[in-house]
């Protein structure tokens, strides 16, 4: 069963649809590859899955533990390359400042993160940096 639908509109922008809540996502080719950068670029979306997806099963671990970890935060980098053109690292800098955390409930939230499904389906090629504030 289909998951989404994408549709071209022109202009190097894309428009898809999930199916299941009907939400959309715009995106747009970036500045420094013909685009006008006014949305999510795809590669950008690849980047926002990556932390999206460590942070959601960080929240599920921290559920099955019985963890607070409301109000952590998450800054993205997304460093691209040439020939080809092609992400070549992540950056996730994670914020967890002012959370009553044992050095084990680190260390499981840490692991949880980068063992997520979607960084597990990118290409080993692509280098994924995690760092942790407390």
């Amino acid at each position: 069963m289909e998951t989404m639908n994408t549709i071209y509109l022109g202009e190097l922008r894309t428009e898809a649809t999930h199916l299941q809540s009907g939400n959309r996502i715009i995106t747009d080719a970036p500045t420094d590859n013909q685009g006008k950068g006014e949305a999510f670029s795809p590669t950008d979306l690849l980047a926002a899955s990556l932390g999206s997806c460590a942070l959601t099963l960080m929240g599920i671990k921290a559920r099955e533990h019985n963890l607070a970890i409301d109000g952590t935060s998450l800054k993205i980098t997304k460093i691209m390359g040439s020939n080809p053109r092609r992400v070549t690292e992540i950056v996730l800098d994670f914020e967890m400042l002012g959370l009553n955390l044992s050095d084990k409930d680190k260390l499981i939230l840490e692991h949880t993160a980068m063992h997520c499904p979607v960084s597990k389906s990118l290409h080993q090629d692509l280098k994924q940096t995690f760092s942790f504030k407390y």
